[in-house]
């Protein structure tokens, strides 16, 4: 499998272009330079549906695309629950935190925690953010992202890794946010484009007559591939337990990342106002209905073609994360180069997310604790020094920590879930108890680490959806009896409710009654 002359015409334009774009959106007015409003969070001026566009694609990495494709292999359409759920976690995010984040007019997460609770807790949490952002979120995207170039092109893993890493680099370190976000728009449609093409050309390619008959079939031939809700016993069950992807940890992981996650909500903390933030968010939370469709049914198709000879069968199943590298060699010349460059836009836009992120959180939260007062173009500088630095940090880390595991993406959800139950804890109770304080939140954090490794060595068989919600409800408890046991907090930092509108609009109402109803079509056709 290679690619042609047309191919690597289609995929040279769109990185031209792209970094055109970049740069132009990305320039200043004479005589102003980028300050950190600026760089960090695109002076505060973006619209609505760059805020929705750029959600959808910081998310839909490899981890996505590749990871859910491996999994929809092994496991089946009950992955989607990972996109569904987020649908509604979104419009929940949307109406109820952006309103107290947007009032405060915060950078970072940290620097919430920092308002709520004082600099312990916001240093324990930026120093947390930039490890898991650099050593789990950019090695896995980039391990992954690797690992589809390479199969396409036959470079080596590292130098497929390294080309995106550059590529993400260039446009990110100058243009900061608004590079990122606006570019994003054009990440979708070609993401969506290139997903599309590889679901038709894998359903084409059973034996039934043409792609909407090869849907049927294989929803006939593959019924266990088509349960959202899987049993005791089912392949993945471990994973997904069942009804408790519906009642258990795997919303406190939502919550975690679409809620408390820099490189998500920070779009949003560069909406022009409340009312473009809400509308970006359920335009995302609507979009998220469609991903299952693109990145889910290949790897399902792929079982068949397994099974028949047209895909290897051993390779897929000892390294199910390859069945999208594999999927790609569907797309006849052209398209090939259409399908390649939406994955390149997938990872890329990914990378230079979490480089944004990785670098407003150590330069606003960490450096600038320490030499305050300098001027705003030195806190630039150092936001792209970092963000680089962690770039290079994570391509040395990629082969020897994600190569290691069999599903990067399952990865990337485990080392998550250590912390993810004490984050969202933290930022509950600093919105709606006004009698959480610093040892409670210390004690949620701290807790939800050591209860997490206790329980994952200590009872093994727990499956890791459960084990999330155990920890989340036991560090709930604890930072509320801490809480109550000790000094109260400053009143200074206590979010004031009855100051905070939580209306929303008729247009956002509208979006997010028909996601819901959609959703649970969705839920009852599959479950």
């Amino acid at each position: 499998m290679t690619l042609e002359t047309i191919d690597i015409i289609i995929i040279a334009g769109y990185a031209l272009a792209l970094l055109g774009i970049a740069l132009f959106v990305s320039r200043e007015p004479a005589g102003h330079d980028k300050n950190t409003e600026d760089y960090f969070l695109a002076g505060r001026a973006l619209p609505w549906w760059a805020i929705g566009a750029s959600l959808i694609a910081s998310n839909i990495s490899a981890e996505q695309i590749i990871g859910q494709s491996g999994q929809g292999f092994v496991i089946g359409i009950a992955i989607a629950a990972y996109e569904w759920q987020a649908a509604i976690v979104l419009l929940i995010v949307a109406k109820y935190f952006l309103p107290i984040f947007l009032k405060r007019k915060i950078y970072t997460m940290p620097q919430f925690l920092d308002q709520r609770y004082g600099s312990g807790v916001k240093s324990l949490m930026s120093v947390y953010w930039v490890a898991l952002y650099t050593a789990v979120n950019l090695t896995g995207v980039l391990w992954l992202g690797g690992l589809a170039v390479s199969s396409l092109t036959g470079w080596d893993v590292l130098y497929s890794m390294m080309a995106l890493a550059g590529f993400a680099s260039l446009y990110s370190l100058y243009g900061g946010l608004k590079a990122v976000a606006l570019t994003d728009i054009i990440q979708v449609v070609i993401l969506v484009m290139g997903g599309l093409a590889i679901t038709w050309f894998a359903l084409d390619a059973l034996p039934a007559d043409g792609a909407i008959a090869g849907f049927g079939f294989l929803m006939q031939e593959m019924p266990g591939h088509f349960e959202m809700i899987l049993d005791q016993g089912d392949t993945g069950y471990d994973a997904l337990p069942g009804i408790w992807t519906l009642l258990g940890g795997l919303w406190v992981l939502h919550f975690s990342y679409w809620g408390f996650n820099q490189y998500i909500i920070q779009r949003a903390l560069g909406a022009e106002n409340l009312g473009e933030a809400q509308k970006g968010l359920a335009f995302a939370s609507f979009l998220k209905l469609l991903i299952p469709f693109i990145v889910v049914i290949p790897g399902i198709a792929a079982v068949i073609l397994a099974q028949q000879g047209v895909l290897d069968n051993g390779v897929l199943t000892e390294r199910p994360d390859e069945t999208y590298g594999e999927l790609m060699g569907f797309a006849p010349a052209g398209l090939r180069g259409l399908v390649f460059a939406a994955l390149i836009a997938a990872v890329v836009s990914s990378l230079a997310s979490m480089m944004n992120s990785i670098s407003t959180i150590f330069t606003m939260d960490l450096y600038r604790s320490k030499r305050p007062n300098q001027a705003e173009q030195h806190y630039v500088t150092v936001g792209r020094v970092s963000a680089f630095a962690a770039m290079v940090i994570a391509l040395f880390l990629a082969e020897p920590f994600q190569g290691s595991f069999k599903s990067a993406f399952q990865t990337v959800q485990e080392y998550t879930g250590f912390i993810a139950p004490g984050v969202v804890v933290v930022f509950l109770l600093g919105f709606f108890d006004r009698r959480a304080n610093a040892a409670g939140a210390f004690t949620a954090l701290l807790g939800s680490v050591a209860l997490n490794f206790a329980l994952k060595f200590g009872a093994s068989d727990l499956e890791f959806i459960i084990r999330i919600w155990i920890v989340f409800v036991v560090s709930l408890i604890a930072a509320i009896v801490v809480s109550r046991f000790t000094a109260a907090p400053d009143e200074d930092g206590i979010v004031e409710l009855k100051d905070i509108a939580f209306v929303t609009s008729t247009l956002f109402n509208t979006l997010a009654a028909l996601t819901v109803a959609l959703l649970v079509g969705l839920y009852v056709w599959l479950w």
